[in-house]
């Protein structure tokens, strides 16, 4: 084999190598749970009580990820009171631990694309009303051994693919309500990456129709004490909401937990109880 011939085929390997890590790294960098780069507070977000805006400081990269994903155990038990909080937290929608997206004036078209996506959705999860289906095509329930009055029924899969298109028949989780025999299939989550604008939201669920929202401002107690915290200081409902505040208290802070989300409940008769933050209760 002469010289050039060997230069040549090592120059093509090298490009290909090359290639393939830069394709690697763009589709890391897409995923839900992925570290992003620092980026500023959304735009037009509400997130202190009464809807009044919260100056925040740049998003720093953390250690969020989508629920259910696996990490350390300490982390895990974290990340498991933080969940355990937010199922108390959803119905106390604006406060220094919740960052919302502001309710857009309604653009013709937008009724009409929500009706859409609640019928899309519908189909798509009726065979899901036997959780036992949800568990075969490998959904995971997210701390199924911790009382909430939603549980998360996660699709990994699922969750990597809403990071670049938008299927309203493949949500990320499958919300259910425990009964006395198993799951009752209530509703759907969709999820995008926590660097994505509120222009990029609208476009999947018009922001006129629903209100996507992002966990926010969370300390965790010092490692090892996540089961044993104080929650009038830590997790999502405790005091602390701040960078110094939690250093302070030596604490670890959490600028944002997991990504953007909008829950979708599409067995309720009328879009704002189907867009609502959480189930409507009678």
């Amino acid at each position: 084999m002469s010289a050039r011939r060997t230069t040549i085929q090592l120059v093509t390997k090298a490009t290909i190598g090359f290639a393939a890590l830069f394709l690697v790294s763009v589709l890391l960098a897409a995923m839900p749970g992925h570290h992003a780069p620092t980026v500023g507070s959304p735009v037009g977000a509400n997130v202190a009580s009464g809807g009044a805006m919260q100056e925040q400081a740049p998003v720093q990269p953390d250690h969020s990820s989508m629920p259910g994903m696996k990490m350390p155990a300490d982390e895990k038990s974290s990340e498991g009171a933080a969940v355990e909080d937010m199922s108390g937290a959803h119905h106390d929608a604006h406060s220094q631990h919740m960052y919302m997206t502001s309710m857009r004036p309604q653009a013709p078209g937008d009724a009409a694309k929500a009706n859409e996506i609640v019928t899309q959705l519908r189909a798509g999860i009726e065979k899901y009303k036997d959780y036992h289906v949800a568990l075969d095509e490998g959904f995971k329930i997210f701390l199924a051994n911790i009382p909430q009055p939603e549980y998360h029924f996660t699709s990994y899969k699922n969750g990597f693919m809403e990071a670049f298109t938008f299927d309203p028949a493949r949500p990320t989780s499958l919300l259910y309500k425990k009964t006395a025999t198993g799951y009752e299939l209530v509703g759907a989550m969709y999820t995008m990456p926590k660097r994505a604008t509120e222009d990029q939201l609208n476009e999947r669920v018009p922001l006129s129709i629903a209100m996507w929202h992002l966990h926010t401002n969370l300390c965790m107690p010092p490692k090892g004490d996540a089961l044993s915290m104080d929650r009038t200081k830590f997790g999502l409902h405790g005091s602390i909401a701040t960078q110094d505040a939690c250093d302070a208290a030596g604490g670890r802070f959490h600028p944002v937990i997991f990504g953007w989300m909008v829950h979708v409940y599409p067995y309720e008769d009328s879009l704002d109880k189907i867009f609502a933050m959480h189930m409507h209760m009678d």
